[in-house]
């Protein structure tokens, strides 16, 4: 029976509740093909479906699951989906996800190892796992696991300005290329660092970091007397799936001292592959690197993870001793997490990463992995065989870059970027596919990320074969 004032169900409820909410995810999971990936909902609609009072009395947790069910999840894109191309999508996996509910169910705290520390010690050696992966030293390295790659970065970039700067930053000055990640701005612009310190390196034709621009920026800084102290480099950037030339990047900041930052939110995972860690050469040279599990790893949101070549350089950063603390100091070899990051309370992140590897084996992940960037490339092979498509930029980690320009036809640019953003309104309001544009060389273009291991060739011609009916049917004076 209910317990309102409690707040708890009797067993045989929470037995109830719990079967219920198993079986709909199970029954999400098995059926999830059958849906379709995108919704479109205003936010009038929404308010009309969903803005109620705040509820005084009970509601029967039948009615309450009920209607999340029926009136929440079905206005939500599903990112795992086989057909979501767009972004990043996140395949997910179930046993990450009944990880995650057993982390939620026991409240664990992930903080301290006072609190928990099994959860630190599992969260060690997850960290270590990806230490030994990206040939980090494993004893001296360390590592946390974050909400994401956003806070991953934030979480790096303050650490090197500690380790580089000191307190004073006033002349700090950050590079990083025009493809780089949005979330490094942010992080930029929250660390207090003024535009005018940030250096936005242009890329070369294939998207990378031109690094002869970059040798002159850094050399024009250091004679006007400013003080150079970071590079990010990306690895696996969100538009193309680029790498950036990562063992030259190392040189210099080698040369120059400054701090290297990979950001391998996107692509650092695929060092599990053998052409993904041919592209990724160099990535051990950094002295960070974000990557993001709940990407190309396969976890559920949220999960983001930095990794460093010194431990102590986060601790260093990081920990404060409060006095209501004093008494849960571990000794050395006792990591608190909280002194590695910026969260003092954080959920026990690493139990869904370490259950599903242990459960599914290192092996299954590369496989995965190597699926995804193979099935890319046979992509490219299908678009550059076809009348209608045009590759903009080629496979590369999984994503790929193409736009409805048919043979026989003489549109202006102008009128194929139209083409090609109306064809991706047509492909959302259909619902069938999650799939938008982005621009490249001031091109509107279509962007496939096909990491998702469920995805096959039939979905993406499928997609394709929809696309051109679209871009068949299209006149320009109905796109003016």
């Amino acid at each position: 029976m209910l317990n309102a004032h409690t707040l708890q169900l009797d067993k045989e409820e929470m037995k109830q509740f719990g079967y219920q909410v198993i079986d709909t995810i199970v029954d999400h999971f098995d059926t999830e093909r059958l849906k379709k990936p995108v919704t479109t909902a205003s936010r009038e609609e929404m308010e009309l479906l969903l803005k109620i009072e705040v509820p005084e009395k009970p509601t029967n947790y039948q009615d309450v699951l009920d209607f999340v069910v029926n009136k929440v999840f079905p206005y939500s894109d599903f990112f795992t989906h086989p057909k979501s191309y767009s972004f990043v999508p996140g395949p997910s996996n179930y046993v990450s996800v009944m990880a995650d509910t057993l982390a939620t169910g026991y409240n664990i705290f992930s903080g301290g190892w006072a609190g928990s520390p099994a959860a630190s010690e599992l969260e060690i050696v997850s960290i270590q796992w990806l230490l030994k992966l990206f040939n980090f030293p494993e004893k001296k390295g360390g590592g946390i696991f974050t909400s994401g790659g956003s806070m991953a970065n934030l979480t790096a970039l303050v650490t090197a300005r500690r380790h580089q700067c000191g307190d004073d930053f006033s002349k700090a000055i950050i590079y990083m290329s025009d493809q780089a990640h949005s979330s490094n701005i942010k992080a930029i612009r929250v660390l207090g660092f003024k535009k005018e310190q940030v250096r936005i390196i242009p890329t070369d034709i294939e998207f990378k970091m031109a690094n002869n621009k970059l040798k002159n920026a850094i050399a024009k800084d250091k004679l006007e007397g400013l003080k150079p102290f970071c590079i990010i480099a990306s690895a696996g950037t969100t538009n193309t799936g680029t790498v950036d030339p990562l063992n030259e990047i190392a040189t210099i900041c080698k040369t120059e001292k400054l701090w290297f930052h990979i950001d391998g939110a996107y692509g650092g995972a695929a060092i599990l592959s053998k052409k993904g860690s041919q592209l990724l050469k160099g990535i051990e040279k950094a002295d960070s690197l974000t990557i993001d599990p709940h990407k190309w790893l396969f976890q559920p949101y949220e999960m983001g993870c930095l990794l460093v070549k010194n431990h102590k350089w986060l601790s260093e950063t990081f920990s404060e001793k409060p006095e209501y603390l004093r008494d849960i100091e571990g000794n050395t070899s006792e990591i608190n997490f909280y002194d590695h990051g910026i969260q003092l309370t954080r959920r026990f992140r690493a139990l869904k990463f370490y259950m599903s590897l242990k459960t599914f084996g290192l092996n299954a992940f590369k496989k995965a992995i190597s699926y995804s960037i193979d099935l890319t490339e046979e992509v490219e092979s299908l678009l550059r065989k076809s009348p209608y498509w045009e590759v903009i930029s080629p496979a590369t980690l999984a994503v790929i870059n193409f736009r409805y320009n048919p043979i026989g036809k003489s549109y202006t640019e102008k009128e194929l970027d139209l083409i090609n953003q109306s064809i991706s309104k047509k492909v959302i309001e259909s619902r069938e596919a999650l799939l938008v544009t982005t621009v490249l060389q001031n091109q509107v273009v279509l962007r496939m990320c096909l990491i998702n291991p469920r995805t096959t060739i039939d979905d993406v011609k499928e997609t394709l074969l929809l696309c051109e009916s679209f871009g068949e049917k299209l006149e320009f004076n109905d796109l003016t």
